[in-house]
C-alpha cells in the first residue's frame, strides 16, 4: 500500500488546486458566462494560427500523436510514469515521449518505455520480468477531415513498436517481436464542454524468432467534460481488447491540470474489467508544449 499513498496524495492535491481555479459565479448568470468563456477560448484556440482545427480532449493513457488537425511546428515532450499491481509482481513503467508536427494536419511522435519489476512483499515468487528497456515507439496519424461548424476531427494514423529482448537474451537476438498498429480516430465536441473520442484498429504482433503472427483488435472509447475556459477536464477512458476468444477491457477515470499554458498534468486510475492478470494500477503524465497551443 506505501507504493500507492503517492498516487492518492497527489490526486487529493491536485483536485484541491482544480478547485481553486475555479470562480464559483452568480448563479443567476452561471450559465450565459460559461457560455461566453468557453466560446471566446474556443474560437482563440481554433483560429489561432494556420489552418483550423477543432479543439478536443485527449485521452491520457493512450494519447493521440499530436492534436487532430495539428498545425505545422507544433510540438509536446511527454514523460509518464506508472504501476501496475500484476498478480505476482509490481511493474513500474516510464517514458520519454516527443511527437510534433512537421507540416499542417501530420504529426510524428518517438516514445520509449522503460520497466521496472519488483516482488509483492511476503511472497514466494517463481518468476518476474527483467527490467528493461521495453521498445522503441514510432508513430504518425494524419487527420483528412476537420469540421469546425460540426465540431468534428477524423484522422488515420499509423504506430510500429519493436520490443526488446530481456537483457539476458540480448546477445542472441537484439529484439523479441514487432507490432504492426493502423488506427483510426474519429473525435466530437458535444456543445461547448463535452467531448468524445474513439481510437481503434487492429494490432499485429510477429516473433522473430519464430515468425508466427497474433493479434488482437483494440477499441478505445472517452468521454470528457472540459472545464469551462480552460483545458482541465475530468474524464473517463476505456480500454478494450478483443482476442479470438478472450475479452479484456480497463476503465480509466481520469483528470487533466493545466499548470500554465503549456504544462499541463494527467492523472489516471486503471480499474480493470477481469482481475485475473492484473489488479489497480496508477498513471501519471507530465505534458510540456514548447510553443504553447
Amino acid at each position: 500500500m506505501n507504493k500507492k499513498c503517492w498516487f492518492f496524495s497527489l490526486l487529493t492535491l491536485c483536485l484541491y488546486y482544480l478547485n481553486a481555479q475555479i470562480e464559483v459565479p452568480d448563479p443567476q448568470s452561471e450559465d450565459n458566462e460559461d457560455k461566453v468563456i468557453d466560446s471566446l477560448y474556443i474560437a482563440v484556440y481554433e483560429s489561432f494560427q494556420g489552418k483550423p482545427k477543432v479543439l478536443h480532449a485527449e485521452p491520457l493513457f493512450i494519447d493521440l500523436i499530436r492534436d487532430l488537425g495539428a498545425r505545422k511546428g507544433e510540438a509536446e515532450w511527454n514523460i509518464g510514469l506508472g504501476l501496475f499491481n500484476k498478480k505476482q509482481y509490481d511493474e513500474l513503467l516510464f517514458f520519454v515521449e516527443y511527437e510534433w508536427a512537421i507540416i499542417d494536419r501530420l504529426g510524428l511522435e518517438v516514445e520509449v518505455p522503460v520497466n521496472f519489476f519488483n516482488e509483492h512483499l511476503g511472497t514466494s515468487n517463481s518468476y518476474i520480468p527483467e527490467n528493461q528497456i521495453e521498445s522503441i515507439k514510432l508513430a504518425s496519424q494524419w487527420t483528412f477531415y476537420v469540421n469546425t461548424n460540426k465540431a468534428v476531427s477524423l484522422a488515420l494514423g499509423y504506430l510500429n513498436e519493436i520490443f526488446f529482448n530481456p537483457p539476458s537474451s540480448i546477445r542472441s537476438r537484439l529484439f523479441y517481436e514487432n507490432m504492426y498498429n493502423p488506427f483510426l480516430v474519429a473525435a466530437k465536441r458535444w456543445g461547448n464542454n463535452w467531448h468524445s473520442l474513439i481510437y481503434a484498429g487492429p494490432q499485429l504482433f510477429q516473433h522473430f524468432s519464430t515468425g508466427t503472427i497474433h493479434s488482437r483488435i483494440e477499441w478505445n472509447s472517452n468521454i470528457h467534460y472540459m472545464l469551462p475556459g480552460t483545458r482541465n477536464f475530468l474524464g473517463i477512458e476505456i480500454n478494450k481488447y478483443f482476442y479470438r476468444n478472450d475479452f479484456f477491457a480497463v476503465f480509466r477515470p481520469q483528470m487533466r491540470l493545466e499548470i500554465k499554458d503549456n504544462f499541463l498534468i494527467g492523472i489516471v486510475t486503471g480499474i480493470p474489467v477481469s482481475y485475473t492478470n492484473q489488479n489497480l494500477s496508477t498513471f501519471m503524465r507530465i505534458i510540456w508544449e514548447p510553443h504553447g497551443i
